[in-house]
């Protein structure tokens, strides 16, 4: 391990520098690396890079470290000190991470309107494609479309001109000058064919159709969508029926339902049918079709119902789609069969976090009774604090913030109820965070002093720097500084961490 960075002095009096102070003194390297990644992006918010840089070359693994280089790397050019960030990205040791960090600086630059030196960056890539994009879209937004378009031609790389093109006539279109959008768009689809890999060329198409709806010309997306469809039937890989129901959905939105049915019965993979399905409900919804919604969605639930283990290639899939789908019949005013199809989740974490949103669904539609009925069948302490955060944000949103402090008391009050000290130190600051948005710093630092005392009981090195690192951040939002009862305790942290 190198060097420490961080005194004890400034350790005792920083919660950030509380949690750095332990992290260079964890000795697992895994352990040491997850730790920063706590740490390193808040000292980033202060643009501190000096600290985050030595903090960040301080780590073992090579990978790890590369990584954080990039993040600092990133900021330096954010903050106009690309120089020093381009000697960080120089330091990178993997050649693929290395052209990462250059090029995302690049694009930087090039957002800035610093069109040369982006154009130096891009030239200490293999590839500068993309740099060049960005290049372009900047020059086309300052008017000078002349130069954009010459850049464009000399970008070899078919995604990155896409990706010009794209951006490009999605701002047009959004500046009022659709039919200029609308050209340039189509200009895009064309470059599209020169897409080599098959996926991405049918993602770019459907992206790309997208924008078409966004300017209202929806027989062009319909020609869009179906050129990408076209592609997806001659897939013969797992992505197959994924974006066959993409391009569903993009005729669905352009309005011609039969040419969505007619691409659906291509699908014969359940959770991608009934992640279909979904999409139909709520776009019934949306054109208040509500019995048709609610059919679709009993659709897509009985779809889903029935597949067995043998016909699931993605069970996580399944299960967060189970999920979706249950939470979506709360948002349709159906509560009761919301709370069935919650608990018919074959993933219990995915079972509870269902109830968790269907709760806070029903706080927002100001059904507090029936919020407090799928509360309780929350078995999970944790998940059941974080279902009464979520009322309390809903109440939030109803502008309702008296209710919304109410119930915050009540989960603080609760948060002792969670065993695993990590877990409730999650919870309490996701507490505190509310407090913090309610402007109730009295009650963020009595949350916070009391999670001070939880994660003086987190054995795990790593998991105790992280969670002063959350704490710190909490801090940091609410505008407080630490007083004499946190002083004293992160003084025991660190005089704990030097034995």
């Amino acid at each position: 391990m190198s060097d420490h960075f961080i005194s004890i002095e400034r350790a005792e009096n920083d919660l950030l520098d509380c949690a750095a102070y332990l992290a260079e003194r964890i000795r697992s390297g895994d352990g040491h690396a997850e730790a920063m990644k706590a740490i390193i992006p808040q000292f980033l918010a202060k643009n501190d890079v000096d600290l985050a840089a030595e903090l960040a070359n301080a780590i073992d693994d090579p990978h790890s470290r590369d990584k954080f280089l990039i993040a600092v790397a990133v900021k330096c050019a954010e903050i106009d000190d690309e120089d020093y960030g381009l000697q960080l990205a120089d330091a990178i040791e993997d050649h693929g991470l290395q052209s990462q960090a250059f090029e995302r600086i690049g694009l930087i630059l090039a957002g800035k309107g610093k069109i040369e030196r982006a154009s130096e960056v891009g030239d200490l890539m293999g590839h500068s494609d993309f740099v060049d994009a960005a290049i372009a879209v900047h020059e086309a937004s300052a008017g000078n479309e002349v130069a954009a378009e010459e850049t464009i031609v000399n970008i070899e790389f078919p995604t990155a001109r896409v990706s010009a093109l794209q951006q490009i006539g999605a701002s047009q279109i959004d500046a009022g000058k659709t039919a200029e959008g609308i050209a340039t768009i189509e200009e895009a689809v064309a470059a599209a064919g020169e897409i080599e890999h098959d996926e991405e060329q049918i993602r770019t198409l459907c992206e790309l159709g997208n924008v078409f709806l966004d300017a209202k010309a929806n027989d062009k997306a319909i020609e869009t969508y179906d050129l990408a469809r076209s592609i997806a039937e001659t897939l013969t890989n797992q992505h197959r029926e994924r974006f066959l129901v993409m391009c569903a959905m993009g005729f669905l939105n352009a309005g011609s339902i039969e040419l969505a049915d007619r691409t659906l019965d291509l699908v014969t993979d359940k959770t991608q049918m009934a992640s279909a399905m979904l999409a139909f409900a709520r776009y019934y919804w949306a054109k208040d079709e509500k019995d048709e919604a609610v059919d679709s969605l009993e659709e897509a639930y009985a779809i889903i119902r029935s597949q067995r283990d043998t016909e699931t290639r993605d069970s996580r899939a399944r299960n967060a789609l189970f999920t979706t789908i249950s939470t979506q019949f709360a948002a349709f005013e159906k509560p009761e069969r919301a709370v069935e199809a919650g608990l018919e989740n074959a993933d219990p974490n995915e079972q509870m976090n269902a109830l968790v949103q269907i709760a806070q669904i029903m706080t927002i539609k100001k059904q507090d009774a029936l919020a407090r009925d799928t509360l309780s069948q929350i078995e999970d302490d944790s998940s059941r604090l974080m279902a009464l955060i979520g009322m309390a944000d809903a109440k939030r949103k109803l502008d309702d913030a008296p209710a919304a402090i109410e119930i915050l008391d009540e989960a603080a009050s609760l948060a002792e109820t969670v065993p695993q000290f990590s877990a409730r130190s999650e919870v309490l600051n996701e507490i505190a965070d509310r407090f913090v948005a309610l402007e109730q710093p009295e009650k963020v630092r009595a949350v916070a002093l009391e999670n001070l005392n939880v994660i003086a009981q987190i054995r795990d090195e790593t998991s105790r720097a992280a969670a002063i690192a959350n704490l710190a951040a909490i801090y940091s939002s609410a505008g407080i500084e630490p007083q004499e009862n946190e002083k004293i305790a992160m003084r025991g942290f660190a005089v704990q961490a030097t034995v």
